[in-house]
C-alpha cells in the first residue's frame, strides 16, 4: 500500500455500502459477553449506590457495534452479559438484576437500531453531516434510556427522589462519553478492514511521536494542571488534532482512544472525586469530537483529491484522443500501403529485395503504431509523460493542421506565422493537446463574429536564452479581470457545454514540462505558452 493510499484512508472505508445484519453465532456471543463483562469491569469507579452509574461506560459501545453487525439477536447476549455483570460486579438481588438487564439491553438496543438505519450506507462516518447524526443519535438515545433507567431505579426505591437529577446526568454523561469516544474504535477492531488499518497506524513511526505528545500533554495537564483546576487542558488538543490532520479520521480516532485511556487512568491514580472526573469527561468528549470533525473534514478533502485528479487524467486522455488519433493516422495508412503492396509482388511472384523490403517497412509501422498506444496505457496508468526532441516548427505545423479544414468551412481566416528555428525537449502528443485546445478555444471564441472579422493567429518568439513564447491570438471578445482570474480552476468554463477541464489540464502539462500558461486580458483573446528549449530543458532535469 503506497502513502498516497495510507493518507486517504478513511473509517468510512471500514463499514459496508450496505449494513446487513449478519447470522450471529455462539462464539460471537461469547465475544460480546466476555468483551462486555471486561469493559464493565474496568470502567466500574465511583458508582453511584453500588450500581451501574459511573463517570465513564465504555461497555454499551461494544453493545452497539453488535446490534449494527447482528442486529435485534445481538440483543440477548447484552441482557445476559448485563446481568452476568450485576453478580460479578455489584451486589444486587437476582430479579432486580434481571429487569435491569433487560431494560438496559432494550434501550441500547434501540439506539442501535437507530443507528443501524442511519449508517445503510458507508456515509456515516464519511461526511461532517453523517458524523453530527451519529452524535446526535448518540446523545438524544443515551439521554432517553438514562432517563428510563432512573426513573426505574428510583421507582424500585434503589435510588431517593432528590438523588435523581444527580444519577441521572452521571448515568447519561458515563454512558454518552463512553459511547462517543469508544464506539469507532471498537468498529474499527471488529472488522478486518479496521484492524489492518490499525495495524498500519500503530506500526507508523508518526503515530509514536503522537503518542509520545499525548503522554507529555497528559502530564502536563494532570500533574502540573490538576491543582490550577485543569487550565492547562487544552494541551491535549493539539496531539489529537495533529493526529487528525495527518491521518484522517483512523488517526484521530486512535488518539482519542489514547487519550481517553490516558484520562481513566490519571484520575484513578490521583483520587479525582466524581464530580471532578465528570468535568473532565464533558471535556474529553469535546475533544474527540473535535478531533473526529477535523479527522472526516481531512478525508473529505483527501478523496476529493483523488476524484479529482482521477477525472482530470480520464478528461486529459479524452483531449489527447484527438491527438493521438493523428498520430495512428500515418502508420496505420503506411501499413495498408505496404501491405497491399506485399499482396501484389506475391501475386507477381516477386520473393526478393523489395518484397523483404516492403515487409520490414510493415514491421517498422507496426513498432510506431504499438509506442503510440503504450503511450496511452502509461498515461492511463500512471500519468507520465515520453519526452523527444521536437522542432518547435513542426509541433505548430502539426497541431494546427486539422483545423484549417475547420477553418475554411466556417470562413475563419487560421495564419500561422515563421517561428524561430528551436527544438523542445517534450512529449508531443501532450503539447499538440494543449495547442490544440486553445485553437479550439479561439475557434469558439470568433464564431459569433462576422466572417471578414474571424482570425486567428498562431506564432512564436524567443524571451531570453533557452525560453520561446508560444502565442493563440484570436479576434475575439477577450477576457475580463473577473473571468482571467478563475479561467485555470477546474470546472469553470465560459462555454454552456465545456466541463471546464481543457485549460486545467493545459496547464497542468505545460507545468510538468517546466513552461507556463496564461491569458492576458484585453479586447481580444490572447494566450500565451511559455516552454523551455532543449538545452535548457535537460539543464533543468538534471
Amino acid at each position: 500500500m503506497n502513502k498516497e493510499n495510507e493518507r486517504s484512508i478513511g473509517l468510512t472505508e471500514l463499514i459496508s455500502p450496505v449494513i446487513v445484519p449478519r447470522r450471529m453465532q455462539w462464539t460471537d456471543a461469547l465475544v460480546l459477553m466476555a468483551g462486555y463483562i471486561a469493559l464493565d469491569w474496568v470502567s466500574y469507579f465511583h458508582p453511584l449506590h453500588g450500581l451501574n452509574i459511573t463517570p465513564w461506560a465504555p461497555a454499551p459501545a461494544l453493545g452497539l457495534v453488535f446490534v449494527l453487525r447482528f442486529g435485534w439477536k445481538a440483543g440477548l447476549p447484552i441482557a445476559f452479559a448485563i446481568f452476568l455483570g450485576d453478580a460479578l460486579i455489584r451486589d444486587l438481588a437476582l430479579l432486580v438484576s434481571a429487569a435491569l438487564a433487560v431494560l438496559l439491553a432494550a434501550g441500547y438496543g434501540a439506539i442501535g437500531e437507530s443507528l443501524r438505519w442511519r449508517l445503510k450506507s458507508d456515509d456515516a462516518f464519511a461526511t461532517r453531516r453523517g458524523l453530527f447524526e451519529w452524535f446526535l443519535i448518540v446523545v438524544a438515545g443515551t439521554l432517553v434510556n438514562s432517563v428510563v433507567f432512573i426513573s426505574t431505579l428510583t421507582a424500585l426505591d434503589l435510588i431517593q427522589a432528590a438523588e435523581w437529577a444527580g444519577a441521572f446526568t452521571r448515568h447519561w454523561i458515563g454512558d454518552g462519553v463512553g459511547i462517543l469516544v469508544t464506539m469507532p474504535v471498537i468498529w474499527m477492531v471488529s472488522g478486518e478492514r479496521g484492524r489492518a488499518v490499525l495495524r498500519l497506524l500503530v506500526m507508523r513511526g508518526e503515530t509514536l511521536a503522537m503518542l509520545l505528545a499525548m503522554t507529555a500533554a497528559l502530564w502536563i495537564a494532570f500533574a502540573i494542571g490538576a491543582e490550577a483546576d485543569f487550565k492547562y487542558f487544552y494541551l491535549l488538543f493539539l496531539p489529537i488534532v495533529w493526529a487528525a490532520a495527518r491521518q484522517g479520521l483512523p488517526g484521530a480516532v486512535l488518539l482519542a482512544t489514547a487519550t481517553q485511556i490516558g484520562i481513566i487512568a490519571a484520575v484513578n491514580r490521583l483520587g479525582f472525586s466524581a464530580i471532578s472526573v465528570l468535568e473532565v469527561q464533558i471535556l474529553t468528549v469535546m475533544l474527540a469530537m473535535l478531533g473526529f470533525f477535523v479527522g472526516v473534514v481531512i478525508d473529505e478533502q483527501r478523496r476529493v483529491s483523488l476524484e479529482l485528479r482521477q477525472t482530470l487524467r480520464l478528461a486529459a486522455a479524452g483531449e489527447m484522443a484527438g491527438a493521438l488519433a493523428h498520430e495512428l493516422n500515418q502508420p496505420l495508412t503506411a501499413l495498408s500501403a505496404y501491405a497491399t503492396a506485399c499482396d501484389k509482388l506475391l501475386q507477381q511472384g516477386d520473393t526478393g529485395d523489395r518484397l523483404r523490403d516492403a515487409m520490414g517497412r510493415i514491421v517498422v509501422e507496426s513498432e510506431r503504431a504499438g509506442e503510440v498506444v503504450r503511450r496511452l496505457r502509461d498515461f492511463f496508468r500512471t500519468g507520465t509523460t515520453h519526452l523527444e526532441s521536437i522542432s518547435l516548427e513542426d509541433l505548430l505545423r502539426s497541431s494546427a493542421a486539422s483545423f484549417f479544414g475547420r477553418a475554411e468551412r466556417v470562413g475563419i481566416r487560421l495564419v500561422v506565422h515563421a517561428v524561430p528555428a528551436c527544438v523542445l525537449l517534450a512529449d508531443r502528443l501532450q503539447l499538440e493537446v494543449v495547442i490544440r485546445n486553445l485553437l479550439a478555444n479561439a475557434f469558439d471564441a470568433v464564431s459569433q463574429q462576422q466572417s471578414p472579422k474571424r482570425l486567428i493567429q498562431l506564432s512564436a518568439s524567443m524571451e531570453g536564452p533557452g525560453r520561446v513564447c508560444v502565442q493563440v491570438e484570436d479576434s475575439g471578445p477577450g477576457l475580463s479581470p473577473v473571468t482571467a482570474a478563475h479561467l485555470f480552476e477546474p470546472f469553470e468554463s465560459t462555454k454552456s457545454s465545456g466541463l471546464g477541464l481543457g485549460l486545467t489540464i493545459s496547464r497542468a502539462i505545460v507545468d510538468a514540462h517546466g513552461g507556463s500558461l496564461w491569458a492576458e486580458v484585453g479586447d481580444h483573446g490572447v494566450f500565451k505558452l511559455l516552454l523551455l528549449v532543449e538545452g535548457k530543458a535537460a539543464h533543468a532535469d538534471r
